[in-house]
């Protein structure tokens, strides 16, 4: 992809690893400068940063509970900061709502905290924090939400994980809606099964599930971190300015 005429700067959360970091880097090759977000790992994040930084791109690496919104007042104001001092511009001309983690259990067996902590990252955080953000995105920007191709097929085991996901995307289309005046598109991304860490980095370190995803995908492979990366950069181009309100699934054909 054509580096930008114009740097632009994006907000991933959950940037430091797995889908989220791939993004970061494909967005810095594209000329994007960027803010992410992470939770427990530092190092991990000084090491994006180091990384966007040989790119020749800007990059400032935040803490941030996904899940916690009392936090979003404080965050907000650190990324005002961020913006002036690192980034050298004011507003934000994408957000990307990566931040997530899986719990894998039957319906019966799903607890109340784990459905509460799977609604206050998937749901309430990107609802509140998209809300605390919108006096910084600018004009034309772009929100994406990382969903879930768990949304479209049903597997065991995941119905608190896909039902969040499920109410992310109808959040997408009310924001496409209430938002598109201000000019900003507003789409969610649904990958399919992905080799990173994610759950315990099943799909890419257990050789029977892998093949499994594998034969059940048009494509014939799992997907990698840069397929979800790359699909991302092309949603947040000018190329896509006419994409809004929409469901995108990157699964390489996924149970098609």
């Amino acid at each position: 992809m054509d580096t930008l005429a114009t740097p632009r700067t994006a907000l991933i959360t959950g940037g430091s690893r797995g889908l989220g970091r791939d993004a970061v880097l494909q967005l810095a090759r594209a000329g994007w400068d960027l803010v992410f977000t992470w939770n427990r790992r530092a190092d991990e994040a000084e090491a994006v940063v180091a990384a966007v930084q040989a790119l020749g791109r800007r990059a400032v690496a935040l803490q941030l509970d996904a899940g916690d919104s009392r936090s979003f007042p404080a965050f907000v104001a650190a990324l005002e900061q961020a913006l002036a001092a690192t980034i050298g511009r004011p507003r934000l001309d994408a957000v990307v709502h990566n931040a997530g983690f899986g719990v894998h259990a039957a319906f019966a067996e799903t607890s109340e905290a784990d459905f509460d902590a799977l609604l206050n990252v998937h749901l309430k955080g990107p609802f509140f924090l998209t809300q605390a953000l919108l006096p910084l995105l600018a004009d034309g920007g772009r929100i994406l939400h990382v969903s879930s191709g768990l949304t479209r097929f049903s597997l065991p085991g995941y119905a608190a994980y896909a039902t969040m996901k499920g109410a992310v995307e109808v959040l997408t289309r009310y924001l496409a809606k209430e938002l598109g005046a201000r000019g900003i598109r507003v789409n969610t991304l649904a990958p399919g099964a992905i080799e990173t860490d994610f759950g315990g980095g099943a799909v890419r370190d257990n050789a029977q599930l892998n093949a499994f995803v594998a034969g059940q995908t048009a494509l014939g492979r799992v997907g990698r971190p840069e397929d979800i990366g790359g699909a991302i950069t092309a949603l947040l181009s000018d190329e896509a300015g006419w994409i809004t309100g929409q469901r995108i699934e990157a699964s390489g054909g996924m149970f098609a």
